[in-house]
């Protein structure tokens, strides 16, 4: 594995090791019967079981079918084929600096049919005025220590934000009251960030919730921040890294989570009542 990947990664090599571990003990087979049922040598068995090797997608398929588990195939090929970039520190990402990171991700955009995002900290980057934008944006560069190319980053995240009113795809956002709550920017920023938000209710692709401080009993709790691209990839948001999962299980997880969030949360005329009291409290 190079030698800049994460820590993480390497422990999630050694987690997918020990799966395929697993399964052969769950099967009662030693590592020789394993071998000679997928046709190869017992030392690569070894191997795959230390994490010395990485499996390809033929080898899980073999390894599950060897030991009467095939169904157990797909979350593991996801799991393999994701390890190097699950976790991948933003100095990483945003080496290039913040533009080209926003521009990157215009296919995935642009592929999305159905978004459903989670924001416990900040607006979601699709809902951000250029201000709001602008202002997170020129923290972001300065704590991570990037180039600073906030306005070229700004218009590419303007422009990404565009395919809300293309009417190619659904959004289904929820952000907790914290967010409307937590300054960024100066005032006349922030108050312009919240009138924006009252008009992408009225958006016919947008559907915004907002989960009360007032909330009782929660059956979710606030998580991280997270952005799901269909059924299919989810991105999520550490202080450090962004985490990609593609696992199926995995990515199931997340759209219970999602389900359940949106049960707390707030609509319409009750969503546009906390909004506007946030907007009051600027002064």
């Amino acid at each position: 594995m190079p030698a800049s990947s994460s820590s993480s990664a390497q422990e999630a090599r050694r987690a997918l090791a020990a799966r395929l571990r697993e399964i052969r003990l769950d099967a009662g087979l030693t590592g020789r019967e394993v071998s000679a049922q997928c046709g190869w040598h017992a030392s690569k068995t070894t191997r795959l079981e230390k994490g010395q090797a990485a499996p390809s997608d033929a080898d899980i398929r073999a390894w599950c079918t060897a030991c009467g588990v095939p169904g157990r195939a797909p979350d593991l090929i996801a799991a393999s084929r994701d390890i190097d970039s699950m976790y991948i520190e933003w100095k990483r990402l945003q080496r290039g600096g913040l533009r080209r990171l926003q521009e990157s991700r215009v296919p995935l955009y642009e592929s999305t049919r159905l978004f459903r995002t989670y924001s416990s900290h900040v607006m979601p980057g699709l809902l951000q005025t250029p201000e709001y934008a602008s202002a997170l944006l020129s923290a972001i560069a300065e704590f991570r220590g990037t180039r600073n190319d906030v306005a070229e980053a700004v218009e590419a995240r303007m422009a990404r934000s565009g395919v809300t009113r293309q009417g190619r795809a659904r959004f289904v956002m929820l952000i907790e009251e914290a967010v409307l709550r937590s300054q960024i920017g100066e005032p006349a920023v922030m108050a312009g960030q919240l009138g924006h938000l009252l008009s992408a209710m009225a958006l016919p692709a947008v559907s915004l919730g907002i989960i009360p401080f007032a909330t009782r009993a929660r059956r979710m709790w606030t998580v991280e921040a997270f952005t799901m691209f269909d059924d299919r990839r989810v991105h999520v948001e550490l202080l450090a890294a962004q985490v990609t999962v593609t696992a199926p299980g995995e990515v199931a997880l997340y759209v219970e989570a999602h389900a359940r969030l949106l049960q707390q949360a707030v609509y319409g005329d009750r969503a546009r009542h906390l909004i506007t009291a946030a907007i009051e409290a600027l002064g």
